[in-house]
């Protein structure tokens, strides 16, 4: 298992709180909430790419 699964769960029961009162409050732009999930989606692909990257890079330097 990647190591970055326990971490990422550990981020995410957080940010879905945050997340929760976000949408929920009525004071609050619904697209400003929009704007977090883009923004955590985003940031989230680019650290599975680095991620995969960095293990694609060190599978090629053992050999």
């Amino acid at each position: 298992m990647n190591p970055l699964v326990p971490l990422f769960i550990l981020i995410c029961l957080p940010l879905t709180a945050i997340g929760l009162v976000l949408y929920t409050d009525t004071g609050i732009e619904p697209a400003l909430f929009y704007a977090s999930v883009k923004t955590f989606l985003i940031l989230g692909l680019v650290a599975v790419g680095l991620s995969f990257a960095a293990s694609k890079l060190a599978e090629r330097s053992k050999s």
